[in-house]
């Protein structure tokens, strides 16, 4: 699906949504990143609902993305490393099914590529056991609200931050230099 300026939509779940904005505002060629909801039955979800594990949704990312300074295998590739996608409906101590590993395809060639990097990454044995991330379709994304947007960014020095984000920060610029923003 193409957006205005031939830009495009990445829609990816990779457990804390604070964690996944954080990495993927690092990169060059994405221009916008917004945590919000997925996947669910509840319309207009709040942090509040989506934290009971009773609606369905996944914290999850939206990611506009200019797919002639990054791909979207690329962006595939850093949301992998950067997160563990062999454990079912949990990141960490985050446990539930809000923290699922998920892709949310926007098209066709999107589940294409996400299901053949997954099966590459199976085949390799990368994590030394199979990876359970979901491939879905991309339902109604629910924008999450304001305190939640840019939050690392603009709470750095929480403890959360630094002790579990402050790291995914870290190993994207020491492992994807080439992807970086200057």
């Amino acid at each position: 699906m193409n957006i205005e300026n031939g830009k495009e939509i990445a829609i990816f779940a990779g457990g804390c949504f604070w964690c996944t904005e954080a990495v993927f505002l690092e990169l060059k060629g994405v221009e916008n990143v917004k945590p919000g909801y997925i996947g669910g039955k509840t319309v207009n979800p709040t942090y509040e609902d989506i934290c009971t594990g009773t609606t369905g949704h996944a914290e999850a990312i939206k990611i506009i993305f200019d797919p002639s300074k990054i791909s979207y295998g690329e962006l595939l590739e850093v949301f992998f490393a950067t997160h563990d996608p062999t454990t079912m409906n949990r990141q960490g101590a985050d446990m539930g099914t809000q923290y699922r590993s998920e892709v949310f395809c926007i098209n066709a060639k999107q589940k294409e590529v996400a299901l053949a990097y997954i099966k590459q990454l199976n085949d390799a044995n990368t994590y030394g056991k199979n990876v359970v991330t979901k491939v879905s379709d991309a339902s109604t994304f629910y924008v999450a609200e304001d305190y939640h947007q840019n939050y690392y960014n603009q709470n750095k020095n929480k403890s959360y931050c630094t002790y579990v984000i402050t790291p995914k920060i870290d190993k994207v610029r020491k492992e994807f230099k080439d992807k970086l923003k200057k």
